[in-house]
């Protein structure tokens, strides 16, 4: 960490040069003795991604930042929150601490957190960083979280860590064993010091893999961000041993969409089916991911379009956790009924359909955009059709 990079003329040069040409700059270079070219355009990278991401860091002066990846890998402040309101109690340890975003929500929930961080240098970044957010009850430790445990009598009210992939198994199918920690491998530690454990992962993770990694897995959180999945959480207690439900969120800046399900109701539930109706839903990427697709048509009273199609539809309009159409005409599949629209600008969707959206554009001579909605998909008759619907705003 170089202090100098603290100095108000270079943090002034920072602020200044936020949406530089970065490249430009770096040949350019600048007149700094104390502070390199290279390490200011860093902070510069690091700060700009942390606009939106992280705006509590990125509105208080004399933040430092870590390289861009650790930026990159971080939590939203938005998922924090929302992670951070899913627990409660005196103490919490983070056994992957990182920038420290989610532990600065952690701090407004609990009296004590433990930040571990086996980096040195990013964990006296975040040592800095805290001080200039004014935090007093995160303590800040240099340390492998697993073996601070191993070396710990303490005992927490949850246990928290963000296991990352370990680089040589790029590619390969995701397994949290192939991850930094091992959480399977350290389970019984684990359990040894709290009886509620979360671990946040990546949404490349397939549910019921993790499933059968894990014990006493008593929820799993689905959280999206405007329609774009960013994490998996996975609340362990220890002894549990009933059903496993599913939280789903999209959260969203006019509204949050929520969904929950147990998995062993969706095993047995059953879709209504049915022709479009009068109103069109497409669910949020998380319900997606959750594989919710039976519980869906049994909860909501609508019908699917389809066993593989997951648009559903209903008659009467309802609040649904996804996109809502208001459907204006459902055709065949063929070039001659929809040519004869005369459509040439129009949104497209596809599923459980032999085309691609591109191959479609081309064939139909149709550009993106407008206020139409073309939905390629099957119907209950294994009939390829066309819906062709208007969004609603609900």
């Amino acid at each position: 960490m170089n202090h100098s990079i603290l100095n108000t003329e270079i943090q002034e040069f920072i602020n200044d040069n936020l949406n530089s040409d970065l490249s430009s700059l770096l040949l350019k270079g600048t007149s700094f003795n104390s502070v390199n070219s290279r390490e200011i355009i860093e902070q510069i990278e690091a700060k700009k991604r942390c606009e939106k991401k992280l705006s509590t860091w990125f509105h208080i002066e004399k933040i430092y930042y870590p390289n861009k990846l650790n930026i990159e890998q971080t939590s939203s402040e938005i998922t924090a929150k929302y992670k951070s309101e899913l627990l409660e109690g005196e103490h919490i340890i983070d056994l992957t601490g990182g920038f420290g975003v989610d532990c600065l929500y952690f701090s407004k929930r609990f009296k004590n957190v433990y930040h571990c961080e086996i980096n040195e240098s990013l964990s006296d970044i975040v040592n800095h960083n805290y001080k200039q957010l004014n935090i007093q009850n995160i303590r800040i430790t240099k340390i492998d979280g697993i073996i601070f445990l191993k070396e710990s009598k303490k005992q927490f009210d949850w246990i928290y860590m963000d296991p990352s992939r370990r680089h040589d198994t790029k590619g390969k199918v995701f397994f949290l064993k192939d991850c930094l920690p091992n959480v399977p491998e350290h389970l019984d530690l684990l359990f040894k010091h709290s009886k509620n454990i979360m671990i946040k992962t990546s949404p490349l993770l397939d549910i019921s893999l993790g499933i059968g990694e894990l014990k006493f897995v008593k929820t799993i959180h689905v959280v999206a961000v405007n329609n774009e999945v960013k994490e998996l959480l996975w609340i362990l207690e220890n002894g549990f041993e009933y059903d496993i439900k599913v939280e789903t969120i999209n959260l969203k800046k006019d509204k949050n969409e929520k969904f929950s399900f147990f998995l062993e109701n969706e095993k047995i539930a059953e879709s209504t089916f049915s022709e479009p109706l009068r109103y069109l839903y497409e669910p949020n990427v998380a319900l997606l991911k959750a594989g919710a697709f039976n519980e869906i048509s049994k909860q909501l009273k609508i019908f699917k379009l389809h066993k593989h199609s997951h648009f559903y539809t209903s008659d009467v309009l309802i609040d649904f956790p996804g996109r809502t159409f208001k459907i204006e005409n459902v055709l065949p599949y063929n070039k001659k009924a929809l040519k004869k629209l005369g459509i040439s600008k129009a949104n497209i969707t596809t599923r459980n359909f032999p085309e691609t959206v591109e191959q479609l554009k081309k064939k139909f001579n149709i550009k993106d955009g407008g206020t139409l909605y073309l939905f390629f998909t099957t119907n209950i008759y294994e009939d390829k059709i066309i819906i062709i619907a208007k969004k609603l705003t609900l």
